[in-house]
């Protein structure tokens, strides 16, 4: 790429998000202000995640400063889209939450990699009654990388003003990434993750997510290394292609905090 993020931006750890472990809902409220305080302003939102619960609170902070409508595009072995799951809402029903937002549609969630095991019937249930869009590992097998993203990217942005970009790093094969709560083999492998991040965000993106990343799985800090390595090479594609920065054009409404 020949870009050096140091000099190509400034960057800010803006620390934990104060959750609630025992109230997931108030967690929710906490994480959604969070992010669209940070959104507000302009700066461009990366979160760093554990359990993927919060891929709907995340967006939701988002959504909040914003009128325009916003596609995803959401890696995963899992589809993450039934209403519930032992009656919460947990790691395997953000994006069914997440398209309920007035500005964030169903028709442009887009979910790649699917195809591990735990796809509750639910879910697809859910996928086929909301005409979202699916590209399983299969589909990556047949079509090709670049293909899959192209087509990805034409469903995601039709008819929005920005995408936002939710990896699960359980997308990628178990076997580079044993750091994370649910390891699914015949997943991605990390060029190829890697390929899809940069394909994806030279296109531009609103903001980002790494979740389901848990240290203390984690084997000499590989699974922790290649969640990093997704998130700078996001932010290099945006920068060697014009597109950070340019996501602020949306944000149109204050934030109000929940």
């Amino acid at each position: 790429m020949g870009i050096d993020l140091r000099e190509q931006m400034t960057l800010c750890d803006a620390g934990d998000v104060f959750t609630i472990p025992a109230n997931i809902e108030k967690s929710f409220d906490q994480i959604s202000n969070a992010v669209a305080h940070v959104a507000a302003t302009g700066s461009f939102p990366i979160i760093l995640g554990g359990d993927h619960s919060i891929g709907f609170p995340t967006i939701r902070g988002i959504a909040s400063v914003t009128s325009k409508n916003i596609g995803i595009i959401h890696v995963d072995r899992h589809a993450d889209i039934q209403e519930f799951d032992l009656d919460e809402r947990m790691h395997t029903t953000p994006y069914f939450h997440a398209t309920n937002l007035p500005n964030v549609r169903p028709e442009n969630l887009v979910q790649i990699g699917i195809g591990g095991w735990q796809v509750p019937r639910a879910a697809v249930g859910n996928m086929r009654d909301r005409r979202t869009n699916i590209f399983t590992m299969s589909d990556i097998e047949d079509l090709g990388m670049e293909k899959v993203c192209e087509m990805a990217l034409e469903r995601a942005w039709d008819g929005c003003d920005a995408v936002y970009m939710s990896y699960d790093i359980d997308s990628i094969e178990a076997a580079f990434v044993p750091g994370t709560g649910w390891p699914e083999p015949g997943g991605l492998l990390p060029r190829e993750a890697l390929k899809l991040v940069g394909l994806v965000a030279k296109e531009g993106l609103c903001g980002m997510e790494i979740v389901e990343v848990s240290p203390p799985y984690d084997h000499a800090d590989i699974t922790s290394l290649m969640a990093l390595r997704i998130v700078v090479d996001a932010l290099g594609a945006m920068v060697s292609h014009g597109k950070l920065g340019l996501h602020k054009s949306i944000i149109d409404k204050p934030f109000v905090p929940i």
